[in-house]
């Protein structure tokens, strides 16, 4: 890499590695340390072939999705969870129920297997269509339906505290009104 690259390089690491950092604690279910070896890892791919890529960060989060996904598939993949109970609610202010909402919620997806936790990063915290995320993970775009619906399911079962954060259904439509419409001739 040239003395270009190695700027423009240094200057995308500087300016987006928090970022990518948020998505791979995601990823990783929590787990600080798994999610920085997670972007040092794609950070150094990336810094491989930085010459050639023409959008940075996707191409950087695409690594990291793979990356996570190969994890899952590993057959001696560990099997240690460690979640840190949420603190009491205090009642005070957004920032705290703001913090409260991150902290059952990073629990709440480190009790999901690796695959349901990064479906539902990727559908709901990154915003994808499900077209995008199947393509990202290799997958169908019906095993990425079902999938999400089995995580969101487990995840009301393993994390009922989410419902009293008010957090609202995401998998349930807009209610309806199906009122008789009358029809004229």
């Amino acid at each position: 890499m040239d003395a270009q690259g190695q700027e423009r390089f240094r200057e995308f690491v500087e300016n987006r590695s928090s970022a990518l950092l948020k998505t791979a604690v995601l990823l990783s279910g929590g787990d600080r340390h798994a999610a920085e070896d997670l972007l040092q890892n794609a950070l150094i791919k990336a810094a491989g072939r930085w010459q050639r890529i023409d959008e940075p960060e996707a191409y950087v989060r695409r690594i990291l999705y793979r990356q996570q996904v190969s994890r899952w598939r590993l057959k001696w993949r560990r099997r240690e969870l460690t979640v840190a109970e949420p603190p009491e609610g205090t009642g005070g202010g957004d920032a705290a129920s703001a913090a409260e909402l991150r902290i059952v919620m990073r629990g709440a997806l480190a009790r999901l297997t690796p695959r349901q936790r990064t479906v539902l990063v990727l559908r709901y915290f990154e915003d994808l269509p499900e077209a995008d995320v199947a393509r990202v993970l290799g997958c169908s775009v019906g095993t990425v339906r079902s999938t999400t619906h089995r995580s969101l399911a487990r995840l009301r079962t393993l994390a009922p505290e989410l419902a009293a954060l008010g957090l609202a259904d995401a998998e349930q439509p807009p209610s309806r009104d199906y009122s008789p419409v009358e029809v004229r001739p």
